[in-house]
């Protein structure tokens, strides 16, 4: 009967660790490092019949603290362990890797995403049996619990001192500044949030706001063009009542407060009516965006107009003849359109166009004699049925003067005649440095 040979173990690839904390003797022909290394080495040989080989690279951290996870060598290690180079790393004692049993975790945890394990030769600590698995578990709970722990103890001081009303970090807030770790009033800043406040009182609508305060070039604390999100954020910082807030929670800050309390109330009165009821009263405030473009077959301009019914306001383009009370044919066409169906309707045909092979080499071929490539122009006329629903009314107005020359209204229907060379003007605005004006 023949002898089975014995399979052969799996070769595993063993890199050594070492670490001396201070830098005396390093000098030295042989040190502390060498030690360490002299032990590891013997026993990775004495696990030859396992598999077990070392590698060539050397991790030596000399003069540097178990304190932290910055070391040379051992960032080496853990970017060597990432790129699959290492099986088993070899250690002194435990101490060698960290000192300190959060870093260890982490330290664990990249062995364990890589499936590497590890060996302390002097404590009898190996990963690679069911007993050192246990034992590594057992630290690892230890872990986080000192995690939990400290978290808890780190909410209950950011706690204590919110109900203080201190500052405890963060972007500061637009109109003010740090000092000695507490909030001062920045006087220009200052001013010009009560600003924004007052105006939002008389306009009534974060997105008029926005766009006028765009307009006007107003700038958060960082330089950049504010939008319609940072606006409501600014609205609703109780930091501007002098007030600390935790978990929902306001206390008295230590602060002094920008915005008073009935300036404060005014605001947010009318920030509690509904969305629909601040949308129809804004509405009246913004440009039609087929004004001067709508005109009936029999050749009058049809007009914006409004009307309101309890709280709801309903927009509509009425034609000039009846307006006047002029004499009209019998023709079947309408004097009196409702705005949005007149204006999505224009707003599909866009789009529409927009997608047909036709326009897209027009716009190639318009932008290709102002060196603009062509993957440019195709993505320019993707992204804007996107970025078109971002922008403010008063600039979907203002592309719809570019791109329509004139809509008339049939009895069949809307006949769209649209401004072919406008697109690539259209286009071009979109790649430039500072794009389309858009209500973010």
């Amino acid at each position: 009967m023949k002898d089975v040979a014995a399979k052969p173990a799996r070769r595993l690839r063993c890199a050594i660790y070492t670490r001396k904390s201070s830098e005396e003797g390093l000098d030295q022909e042989f040190n502390s490092l060498h030690a360490q290394r002299e032990a590891c080495e013997a026993y990775i040989a004495s696990q030859k019949s396992e598999g077990w080989a070392l590698v060539r690279d050397q991790y030596d951290d000399g003069g540097i603290s178990g304190g932290t996870l910055e070391r040379p060598a051992l960032q080496r290690l853990l970017a060597d362990i990432e790129d699959g180079l290492v099986d088993v790393v070899v250690v002194y004692k435990i101490d060698r890797l960290s000192r300190s049993l959060m870093d260890f975790s982490k330290l664990v945890e990249v062995f364990d995403r890589n499936s590497v394990t590890f060996v302390s030769v002097t404590q009898s600590f190996n990963t690679t049996t069911s007993m050192g698995r246990l034992t590594l578990n057992i630290l690892l709970s230890f872990a986080q619990f000192e995690r939990e722990v400290t978290a808890e103890r780190i909410r209950d001081k950011v706690k204590a001192s919110r109900m203080k009303g201190m500052w405890m970090g963060g972007p500061v807030p637009f109109g003010y500044d740090v000092r000695d770790r507490k909030l001062v009033v920045n006087p220009d800043e200052a001013a010009k949030v009560r600003m924004v406040f007052e105006r939002f009182v008389e306009v009534g609508s974060a997105t008029v706001l926005a766009r006028d305060l765009r307009r006007d070039g107003f700038r958060n604390k960082q330089g950049t063009l504010i939008n319609k999100g940072y606006l409501y954020r600014l609205l609703n910082n109780r930091v501007y009542r002098g007030e600390a807030v935790h978990k929902g929670v306001a206390y008295p800050g230590e602060h002094e407060a920008i915005v008073d309390a009935r300036l404060w109330d005014q605001v947010h009165d009318i920030m509690g009516e509904s969305p629909r009821k601040r949308a129809n009263n804004s509405r009246t405030q913004t440009p039609a965006l087929l004004k001067g473009l709508l005109f009936t077959a029999t050749g009058a301009a049809m007009t914006p107009s409004s009307t309101k019914k309890a709280t709801r306001r309903y927009r509509y383009y009425v034609s000039m003849d009846l307006l006047k009370n002029r004499e009209t044919p019998e023709d079947g066409i309408p004097r009196r359109l409702p705005a949005d169906t007149a204006e999505t309707a224009v707003i599909t045909e866009i789009r529409r166009v927009l997608r047909t092979p036709e326009t897209t080499a027009q716009v190639i071929a318009a932008l290709d004699r102002e060196d603009i490539p062509e993957a440019d122009a195709i993505d320019a006329l993707q992204q804007f049925p996107k970025l078109w629903d971002q922008l403010f009314p008063g600039e979907q107005a203002r592309i719809i003067q570019l791109l329509v020359r004139r809509v008339t209204v049939t009895d069949e229907g809307l006949v769209i005649d649209l401004r072919t060379d406008g697109i690539a003007g259209v286009m071009r605005e979109m790649m430039t440095p500072r794009p389309l004006e858009a209500a973010e």
